[in-house]
């Protein structure tokens, strides 16, 4: 939202520096993300004087220029070469001087230097209005009045203004700082608790009256839950022409297209006090009469922006006499009831319309207006009428007419503030600090909250209309503390805290795995849990009947709840790729969700996502891939540190990997992992290979509590290596040398590790070459010779009986 500190200036009369005042603003809890300087003309006119030209004669070298002498106020006149065929002696013309930067319609700047046109020196340029953004025409110089002073600035004579503008980043919930009024009445609080008391200065409509009745527009409201209050007023003999420059730079200032003076001055109350506003031609009101209603599914409506829409039943339409709709009520007007350059009477409105059903309008036609962005957030339902008074004294100052109404106001049921006890130990409590009483109250008086009833215990207080947001005590303390200041709240430098002594659980859990991976050089994402439905369809083992479907959904891509991790997980990888970004670790905590005829699911996911390189290029050697096999060992390791071990493998037979498996724990599943098919990848434009992991964390979490470790002393005995070099048929897998070996010898024997395997030149065909060692220990005794020759002999012996191998 922008916020001109021009404008801002008309209600409080600050004297602040704009980054000062920008600081305070952020204070309270409207972010400003910068501050930009306008200008209502580019470069502000600066280095153009009001020069007269005493000579003129024809260019002795060109049949089309002339050679000028002006007079700007200097020492002596300027000589100036000219081509416009209006230029002559005795004018007051702007002269663009030695230095100065003039702009094009595109912002692009050049600038005067002197120099040589057809042989005949140029001190200077004689300015026509486009080139000083001052119109479009450039048939000739400009010629100003006779009586303006040689060497005025043209900056005073066209009333050139400057502004800053605040860029605020608003939080939705703050409705009532969506104007500039609004912003101005939060800045003055916060002015207040920093010791400057300044009044805040609100538009009069005190001149408020009718000048005659004589064009009466009825209304009829048909419900009022959806339309609670409606006011309206005729103005009669407007001329629809260009707005003023005061107003035109208002607007321009915040990034608005002036049109004319109608619109423009419906759009300066919006941004003035959050109030939106239409005016209908009142010509095109069939019967003299407005009526607010619904109309039937399907009703064919043009909006203003010529595109045809069809109506949904709930849909609170503007009406004539007739029934014809003339405006979608709080979002968009019509194309055949607006004001052109031919409207001579108007009917004014203002309204308060219910906030959710015109965000659900507005959704459902894609239609995101200033108008309902306010609406539909909620305005100040007291502030219609005023608003409306405001807006009619503006168009008849710019535009003539007369008001030719009294002001209608259907307001059958009137909005109450809501009351809100604020208790002074609650608020200590939540705050940690003591705020004195009278601070307090000076605070809420600030924030215009009256004081209902006061208590030794706290204050009964009322809560203004436009505070659609504060309707709890914790709302109020918000309030309080946001004035009050933040870094004003005293805090202890002594730390107290509880010990538990609970069990694992899942907070903790994730604190350690997210550690885990953070060393290992995985980054952690958090991806949104609205996703497109189209995805369930790149694989068999999600179904679009399980999707969790959004209500109102925002938009087509965010229209389910995520059944699966991987895709957003994807999302993620094919952004960073497209950034170069091609080395890749990410991991991520989340939730998938179901729906089942029984019901609706949830269930915890840990993800993992790897791709590219695992290394960087060196001079110790080349760079490693991730593979398979390093996604394998992390997800180990994790399993490890969690104290989950005898795991059962499993290959994986799913349409997510081209290969995979699956780690479980009897018939607890807890992992699968693997290489993602290219096919899913294409769809995602990811033309490297990513590997991909998915905990179910519940199943973990339900193994890793039900955990118990074993503790046992360091031994006391040493170990004993010894290898062996065995010549197998090439079928033959390393468990199963693994799983003979200890079946031979269970009571000596504790590691078997595969170091070497050799398969080609100098061996058998169909033969390799396994090279495996084995620790030996026994706890009570150091292990002689003998005992190792017997163990090893029998194993020996095993392997060759039952795997057929040699010994090389």
């Amino acid at each position: 939202m922008k916020i001109s500190y021009n404008w801002l200036k008309q209600f409080l009369k600050v004297d602040w520096e704009a980054e000062k005042t920008g600081e305070l603003l952020t204070d309270l809890g409207l972010e400003v993300e910068g501050i930009e300087t306008v200008e209502s003309i580019k470069g502000s006119l600066k280095g153009i004087v009001v020069g007269e030209v005493l000579t003129c004669i024809q260019h002795p070298n060109a049949d089309r220029l002339k050679v000028t002498t002006v007079n700007i106020g200097g020492d002596s006149p300027l000589q100036i070469v000219c081509g416009a065929p209006n230029v002559a002696a005795g004018q007051k013309v702007p002269v663009a001087t030695i230095g100065t930067l003039l702009y094009d319609d595109k912002g692009k700047s050049f600038k005067i230097k002197k120099g040589k046109i057809r042989g005949e020196e140029s001190h200077g340029m004689i300015c026509a209005e486009d080139e000083l953004g001052l119109g479009k025409g450039h048939d000739g110089i400009m010629v100003l009045d006779a009586d303006i002073v040689v060497g005025t600035p043209c900056s005073e004579v066209f009333e050139i203004e400057s502004d800053e503008v605040f860029e605020i980043g608003l939080t939705p919930n703050r409705a009532d700082a969506m104007s500039h009024y609004g912003v101005a009445r939060d800045l003055r609080a916060g002015m207040i608790q920093q010791g400057t008391q300044l009044e805040l200065i609100s538009p009069s409509v005190s001149d408020f009256h009718v000048d005659t009745r004589s064009l009466r527009i009825d209304v009829e409201v048909e419900n009022k839950e959806l339309t609670p209050r409606y006011c309206g007023i005729t103005i009669s003999g407007v001329k629809v022409k260009e707005s003023p420059k005061w107003l035109q730079n208002r607007l321009k200032s915040i990034g608005l297209t002036p049109k004319n003076n109608i619109v423009d001055a419906t759009n300066y109350v919006l941004h003035e006090l959050g109030q939106p506003l239409h005016a209908f031609d009142a010509a095109k009101i069939a019967g003299d009469k407005i009526i607010v209603k619904t109309l039937p599914s399907g009703t064919k409506f043009t909006t203003l922006d010529e595109v045809e829409r069809e109506l949904h039943e709930d849909d609170i339409m503007i009406c004539d006499g007739e029934s014809n709709p003339l405006c979608i009520a709080g979002v968009f007007g019509g194309i055949d009831s607006g004001v052109t350059e031919s409207t001579t009477n108007i009917f004014l409105e203002s309204a308060y319309f219910n906030p959710v059903s015109v965000r659900k309008t507005a959704k459902r036609h894609a239609l995101n207006t200033d108008a309902s962005f306010r609406f539909e957030r909620g305005i100040d339902p007291n502030f219609v009428e005023y608003a409306l008074k405001r807006a009619a004294l503006l168009i008849v100052e710019i535009a003539g007419g007369k008001k030719s109404s009294d002001a209608s106001d259907f307001y059958p049921v009137k909005i109450e503030d809501f009351e809100v006890f604020l208790s002074y130990e609650r608020m200590r409590r939540l705050i940690g600090d003591n705020i004195p009483k009278e601070t307090i109250k000076n605070i809420l008086a600030s924030l215009d909250i009256k004081l209902n009833s006061e208590t030794d215990g706290g204050l009964g207080l009322v809560i203004p209309s436009y505070r659609v947001d504060v309707q709890r005590e914790a709302d109020v303390i918000e309030e309080i503390l946001r004035v009050y200041g933040y870094n004003n709240i005293q805090y202890s430098h002594k730390l107290n805290t509880s010990i538990s002594f609970d069990n694992f659980d899942g907070l903790k859990l994730e604190n350690i795995v997210a550690n885990q991976l953070s060393g290992l050089g995985f980054n952690e994402t958090m991806a949104n849990s609205l996703t497109k439905a189209s995805y369930v369809s790149l694989t068999e083992n999600l179904n679009s009947d399980h999707n969790v479907e959004m209500l109102n959904p925002l938009s087509s891509d965010l229209g389910v709840m995520r059944q699966s991790l991987l895709f957003s997980g994807l999302e993620s990888v094919n952004y960073n790729i497209n950034r170069k970004n091609n080395a890749l670790k990410f991991f991520e905590f989340g939730k998938t969700y179901h729906k089942f005829e029984s019901g609706y699911s949830e269930q915890k996911h840990l993800t993992l996502f790897v791709t590219g390189n695992r290394t960087k290029d060196s001079w110790i050697g080349t760079h490693k891939t991730s593979d398979f096999f390093y996604l394998k060992g992390v997800v180990t390791s994790i399993l490890t540190r969690l104290g989950i071990s005898k795991l059962k493998t499993s290959p994986l037979k799913n349409d997510v990997f081209s290969e995979g498996i699956q780690f479980g724990l009897g018939k607890i599943k807890l992992v699968e992992f693997g290489v993602v098919r290219k096919s899913i990848l294409k769809e995602f434009g990811i033309k490297q290979e990513v590997l991909f992991a998915d905990f179910n964390w519940e199943n973990i979490l339900q193994v890793a509590n039900r955990k118990n470790f074993k503790v046992q002393d360091l031994p006391k005995y040493p170990l004993v290596k010894r290898d062996l070099a065995l010549l197998l048929d090439d079928k033959v897998q390393f468990s199963e040398i693994y799983n003979t070996a200890f079946q031979t010898e269970r009571k000596l024997l504790k590691e078997v590790d595969l170091f070497d395997v050799y398969q080609g030149k100098n061996l058998p065909e169909g033969k390799k070459s396994y090279a495996v060692s084995f620790l030996l220990q026994d706890e009570n005794q150091t292990l002689n010779d003998k005992q190792i020759d017997k163990v090893m002999q029998k194993m020996q012996d095993t392997f060759a009986k039952n795997l057929k191998a040699e010994l090389r």
